[in-house]
């Protein structure tokens, strides 16, 4: 698995796509957050506080990490290399990690140089240091759990064709279904609304946010990745048979 995931790294960062990736994260962030007018704004939000970031990043994750994950199985499948893949020394759960791992790994390098935004509120604040750290890492906890999330549901739809956009186009719409279509449904129900919410990322993530880890939260990200790894490796198993 340690050489998969080496080579999957090696691949992202040997061609333009993991510097892409990282750029863009950070010049959308940095965008929106420092330079464009708009409720994303920190500096015209009056609060010393990244409640921006955490609200516009999962957005923005939801398009780069499908993007990152389409290639993941439909590439190899189209190049004709899945079959000699799977007949590598490695189980199935060993080849998954692998690529799973590499394309969270590459996503937590994107949110790295973000830990600087702390530095420069906790500056801005009056007095300074009165940013809220509870929070704040409530919330790079909860993103970690929703990138691990995305991943799985990404790599998971690169299983199902070998066209990269229909792969990419599948896990955007998982994604913002478990994101935000949940959430969206509940305030169109009358009854069961909070427990409609309750199955979408967004009502485990805003929880998160808070700065408080209930396991409630953590089990639901744990699930949904499970859910979807699992479903990845069942997906494997069939086209190896």
């Amino acid at each position: 698995m340690k050489a998969l995931f080496l080579k999957e790294i090696q691949s992202f960062f040997g061609s333009v796509l993991g510097y892409l990736v990282i750029v863009l994260f950070l010049l959308l962030n940095g965008l929106f957050l420092w330079v464009f007018e708009g409720d994303f704004n920190i500096l015209n939000s009056g609060f010393a506080d990244l409640s921006p970031f955490f609200t516009f990043a999962p957005w923005v994750l939801l398009l780069l990490i499908p993007a990152i994950t389409m290639k993941s199985f439909s590439d190899e499948k189209k190049q004709g290399t899945m079959e000699l893949l799977l007949t590598k020394p490695l189980s199935i759960w060993e080849i998954v990690s692998g690529k799973f791992l590499a394309a969270f790994v590459l996503i937590v390098l994107a949110l790295l140089p973000t830990l600087i935004y702390v530095v420069v509120i906790s500056k801005l604040g009056y007095p300074e240091g009165s940013i809220d750290m509870g929070s704040t890492w409530g919330s790079y906890f909860g993103l970690l759990f929703l990138v691990a999330a995305y991943t799985a549901i990404g790599v998971f739809t690169s299983t199902l064709s070998t066209n990269q956009i229909v792969a990419f186009m599948l896990a955007v719409f998982i994604c913002f279904l478990f994101y935000f279509g949940f959430e969206g449904l509940s305030k169109q129900m009358t009854t069961f609304s909070d427990g409609m919410a309750a199955l979408g990322m967004e009502f485990h993530y805003k929880s998160m946010s808070r700065g408080v880890i209930d396991t409630r939260d953590l089990i639901y990200f744990i699930s949904v990745t499970v859910l979807f790894f699992t479903a990845t490796v069942y997906q494997l198993k069939n086209l190896k048979n």
